[in-house]
């Protein structure tokens, strides 16, 4: 199967030294700006892919350079709309055949949109596409799969912490953990899988059943 990793560029805060390393790492093979996002993209001439949102929150003059001096595709929504822009942009993700999608501005000052893009990931589960919600002090995902190893040398800060979506996480098995566990079952959003740390060379995590949720961490 043909990978094709795709950055969103979202209209929250995006920290212009994490993201542009990132980015630089990352070799996305499609880029999406979504509203406030293509403010970041013209400062840091960036050249996305395609264009897309409602652009309430972006000054005007940026989207109309883009209209006048580029080919590049722009997709206009009303504002008044049943979902976020950054919904709207994952969905173009998986449109194109995304195998992978990495989110940056999906966080900031607003818990409400914050909480709106863990829903976001879990429309990507559901399709089977990895995707990730980034920013400089923290990495969170809903894994695809019922595993997942994870590399000390490679873990995105000092903390891994765990959650179950909805309901219980059913079997979760963490080893190579400070704080182990065996076939357990993780319920409504306890505390207990909070602020855990990777201490083997390589950590493996398992579970039977549930929708879990990790974040990775650093203050």
């Amino acid at each position: 199967m043909l990978q094709m990793k795709t950055l969103i560029l979202t209209g929250g805060s995006i920290e212009r030294s994490f993201a542009l390393e990132f980015i630089k790492s990352y070799h996305a093979d499609c880029i999406l700006a979504v509203d406030r996002g293509l403010k970041f993209c013209m400062e840091e001439q960036i050249v996305p892919d395609c264009i897309l949102g409602d652009f309430d929150s972006l000054p005007p003059e940026i989207l109309e350079h883009y209209k006048s001096g580029s080919r590049i595709p722009i997709r206009t929504f009303n504002p008044v709309k049943d979902a976020t822009d950054t919904c709207i942009a994952l969905e173009e993700a998986v449109e194109r055949g995304s195998t992978e999608i990495a989110i940056l501005g999906a966080t900031g000052t607003r818990l409400d949109h914050m909480l709106a893009s863990i829903q976001i990931l879990l429309r990507a589960w559901k399709r089977g596409v990895p995707a990730y919600i980034l920013d400089s002090h923290n990495f969170l995902t809903i894994p695809v799969g019922n595993t997942l190893e994870l590399a000390k040398d490679s873990q995105f800060g000092k903390y891994t912490s765990f959650f179950p979506l909805r309901g219980t996480v059913e079997g979760l098995t963490l080893k190579g953990f400070k704080y182990p566990l065996d076939n357990y079952t993780l319920k409504d959003w306890e505390g207990l899988g909070v602020s855990n740390e990777i201490v083997d060379e390589k950590a493996h995590v398992s579970w039977r059943d549930g929708i879990l949720v990790m974040v990775q961490s650093k203050d």
